[in-house]
């Protein structure tokens, strides 16, 4: 079920009126609701995989006490590692064994032996990274006595399963959900009327963003060899907002749609675009993956705190990390590993910190430098977008090197329903409405918001008719 579908638009209201019209009497009833209603969402997919939902929940939750009585240092760790294990067991087998197994196979292959791997044919179970992550954290920090173990199955298991951020996030922390999901939520008014207009700002990045730019994006990636290079740098500049509308408009979805039933989700998105250097970018892009890694991965190894090439092997791990994440395929490690190379010079010039402040701007030459800084950023990343799109790393390379040597700036037709000039026509306005709200959680509020709120649901709705491209991308991972 899409958040841009038909089926989801009845599936909301009918479960936003029970939960606040009938199940409205105490938080336990609207806790089961919203665990009925999650696990029909998800089963949906594949119902399945729904049995390796539960069982995933029951694991952590079981475990989680177990730590937390633990009597003996050994036992607690017994209990916490085996949780781990098994978590990135499940992790492993459906997402990266084949990888492993082709991969090894084709070094023996080159080594001269013969290899043929036995791979499972099996579907990748939606949105398996996300509530894995949403379990490890719970046991790690459960472990290391930052929080309680929770008591209440409903409970736990809503946190786990709550159906807005099942399948693409954000990656919640039982310290931020689990306390909203044990208390009583009452209606207000103004918050609901926020989560719709998220909501609806949520379909515009996917619907009339996303959407309109994939059909280029993927005609240009997958037909390189015989697009000219001004071809090619539209191409990477219309995955960069198909990417970005994709998957910050999923977010800005299951923000509003948590808002309409009282609880708050962590922010996810933060303009990324407008990040003045690379460090800025990921404290902005994916926040909850990136502020993950980093409490989760980054810290526990040392972070900052050692010698210099401690600082320089975890930054590396961490995007290393943060790339396999994404997918078993090289190219997303290479996506990481060009993101830490990036990242290298600011880390080395302690400049890492310096882009904290929300960005203002003058009529002098400090502006024209955060401008340069932006668009400088934004070449950097749709580079390394190039390494994340393509099918492999030979790919990549051979289109961003044709965009050197082709030399053709010429505009170039692509059979496509709409046309490019058009397309790049609504990016420019697209990049201006965000950038005169950038302050904002999303640009519908605030004055004239019904006027916003109805031209951006005609847009949905005359774009959303000719567009067959319905899936997020970050459905895969």
């Amino acid at each position: 079920m899409f958040f841009n579908s038909i089926a989801f638009a009845i599936f909301l209201p009918i479960v936003f009126f029970l939960y606040w019209f009938v199940f409205n009497k105490n938080k336990s009833t609207q806790n089961a609701l919203l665990i009925i209603a999650s696990y029909y969402f998800y089963s949906c997919w594949d119902w399945r995989f729904l049995f390796l939902l539960v069982f995933s929940t029951f694991l952590d939750y079981y475990t989680g006490i177990q730590i937390e009585k633990g009597k003996s240092e050994k036992s607690r760790k017994f209990w916490f590692w085996l949780s781990i294990l098994v978590n990135l067991g499940f992790l492993g087998l459906f997402k990266y064994y084949n990888f492993f197994a082709s991969s090894f196979a084709e070094l023996l292959t080159s080594a001269g032996f013969k290899a043929s791997p036995i791979l499972l044919n099996v579907i990748l179970p939606v949105g398996i990274s996300f509530y894995t992550f949403h379990g490890l954290s719970y046991v790690i920090d459960i472990y290391y006595k930052r929080i309680k173990a929770e008591y209440n199955f409903v409970d736990y298991s809503l946190f786990v399963s709550y159906f807005p951020l099942l399948v693409a996030g954000p990656i919640e922390r039982a310290t931020h959900l689990l306390p909203q999901v044990k208390v009583k939520r009452e209606f207000n008014f103004q918050t609901a009327k926020e989560g719709v207009y998220q909501i609806v700002w949520g379909l515009v990045k996917k619907v009339v963003i996303a959407d309109t730019c994939a059909p280029y994006a993927n005609a240009i990636f997958d037909n390189y060899t015989s697009m000219n290079s001004f071809s090619l740098i539209l191409g990477a500049i219309y995955f960069a907002f198909q990417i970005y509308g994709d998957f910050s408009g999923y977010s800005d979805i299951a923000l509003g749609v948590s808002k309409l039933f009282g609880l708050d989700l962590l922010r996810n998105f933060n303009y990324p675009y407008f990040s003045r250097d690379i460090a800025e970018f990921w404290r902005r892009w994916h926040i909850s993956l990136s502020s993950w890694f980093r409490d989760y991965l980054y810290i526990p190894l040392g972070g900052s705190k050692g010698g210099l090439w401690m600082k320089i092997r975890n930054t590396f791990i961490i995007f290393v990390v943060s790339g396999f994440w994404h997918g078993a395929n090289w190219t997303y490690i290479a996506w990481g590993f060009i993101n830490a190379v990036y990242f290298l010079p600011l880390l080395l010039s302690n400049s890492n910190r310096n882009n904290m402040d929300a960005i203002q701007l003058k009529f002098n030459f400090d502006s024209i430098k955060v401008f340069s800084s932006i668009w400088y950023t934004f070449l950097l990343t749709c580079i390394a977008w190039v390494f994340f799109r393509a099918r492999t790393i030979t790919d990549a390379v051979l289109y961003l090197k044709r965009i050197v040597t082709n030399k053709d700036f010429s505009f170039q037709y692509l059979d496509n329903e709409r046309y490019s000039y058009e397309l790049l026509l609504m990016i420019g306005v697209f990049v201006l409405i965000e950038w005169n709200n950038r302050t904002k959680v999303e640009p519908l509020s605030g004055k004239m918001s019904m006027l916003k709120t109805a031209l951006a649901i005609l847009a949905i709705m005359a774009f959303g008719t000719f567009s067959d491209y319905k899936e997020f991308i970050y459905f895969q991972f």
